[in-house]
């Protein structure tokens, strides 16, 4: 991977950083739930993203995506139609994180408390 490529850190040369820089940037509340989607569903509009992910606004939503889209792990496309459109997908980095996603909610299925039992 190219130093382009790779994530700025403010914790360089740590041996903890690749965690700890993994964990901010996936531990924001709508982020793994936008990948999640993605993944899924492969690219979607806004407000079909939106609408996939259940519960975000529309505002946090957009700067979800901005924030994803700086990390270099969602690509916004401009389509060129009458209406203009823009469809998210991710970014070959973003798919990268899809075992990282998986182990995620199986970790979240096995250890959460399910709300029919609290």
């Amino acid at each position: 991977m190219s130093q382009a490529e790779q994530l700025e850190v403010w914790c360089a040369g740590e041996e903890w950083c690749a965690l700890t820089s993994t964990a901010t940037l996936l531990g924001r509340k709508w982020h793994p739930v936008i990948i999640d989607r993605l993944l899924a569903e492969g690219p979607l509009r806004f407000n079909a993203l939106k609408r996939a992910v259940d519960g975000v606004s529309s505002k946090v939503l957009s700067e979800s995506l901005d924030d994803l889209e700086n990390h270099g792990l969602v690509a916004r496309q401009v389509v060129n139609e009458k209406p203009v459109r823009v469809e998210y997908s991710l970014s070959g980095r973003g798919r990268s994180l899809e075992p990282v996603i998986d182990a995620m909610g199986r970790w979240g299925s096995e250890h959460l408390a399910d709300p029919e039992e609290s």
